[in-house]
């Protein structure tokens, strides 16, 4: 693997077996005990391949379901693939759906502990980054009250803060950012600016312009298949081109 690349994803596929039939009570359960059993095969990720370098903001974009979030998920190490080879040069904090890695009866004050220790920090590192991580977040009136009683922006506020403001070379943000108000979003842009460059950022998004004014390269995937990969204003353009016809 080049020094220069971050993340190499070479003939990767993933495939999930989604069962025909739905057991929901235990009754059910003891009747269907020794009927075999069938499913139905959903090949979410196809022989995809595409590099990202290093300090690069890069995109992927794609309709719902065409295989994105289990792309990020997979880099993550939540899945893992069928076939195929990811090498990953540096360590990775993941932004990926809200209430991964925190507990909705602790507070956010230990959530932040507990999800940044998560992410490899010790707690030295967080005691130095705590204050900042509560600003970044808005959340100083807020930050001893149980996570159960915080809005889903205000969660996507604290699970934001912690992950940027870990001690990881690389960035996975889904769509889970737009769950986020607009001022916060603004803020989260902003902020990217600011560490252009100094960390790999992979980013999902609908918001194509923010695709376009962000993102160095794209990576376009269309029922597990990548479509088209490169310049950001020329597969984005395919990209939309393709989505206008066929909507």
């Amino acid at each position: 693997m080049e020094k220069n690349i971050a993340i190499s994803v070479k003939n990767v596929s993933k495939t999930f077996k989604i069962p025909h039939e739905k057991v929901s009570s235990l009754r059910g359960m003891a009747v269907n005990i020794f009927k075999k059993k069938s499913f139905e095969e959903f090949k979410a990720l196809d022989d995809v391949s595409f590099e990202v370098k290093k300090g690069e903001f890069f995109g992927i974009v794609g309709k719902n379901g065409s295989g994105k979030s289990t792309l990020l998920k997979i880099l993550a190490g939540i899945y893992q693939t069928d076939g195929g080879k990811i090498e990953i040069n540096g360590m990775i904090s993941p932004f990926l759906e809200l209430g991964i890695g925190f507990n909705p009866e602790l507070s956010g004050r230990d959530n932040i502990y507990l999800n940044a220790i998560i992410l490899g920090m010790t707690k030295k590192e967080v005691d130095a980054k705590f204050s900042e991580i509560v600003k970044f977040a808005e959340l100083e009136r807020f930050v001893d009250q149980k996570l159960n009683r915080y809005s889903s922006g205000m969660q996507v506020r604290l699970a934001f803060s912690v992950a940027v403001h870990a001690n990881r070379e690389i960035l996975l943000l889904d769509e889970v950012l737009a769950v986020g108000d607009e001022a916060f979003q603004q803020k989260c842009y902003t902020y990217f600016k600011k560490i252009r460059r100094q960390k790999t950022i992979l980013f999902i998004s609908h918001d194509h312009e923010s695709i376009e004014k962000f993102c160095d390269r794209v990576v376009w995937i269309d029922g597990g298949v990548v479509r088209g990969y490169g310049e950001t204003s020329v597969v984005l353009k395919e990209y939309l081109q393709t989505s206008n016809t066929n909507g």
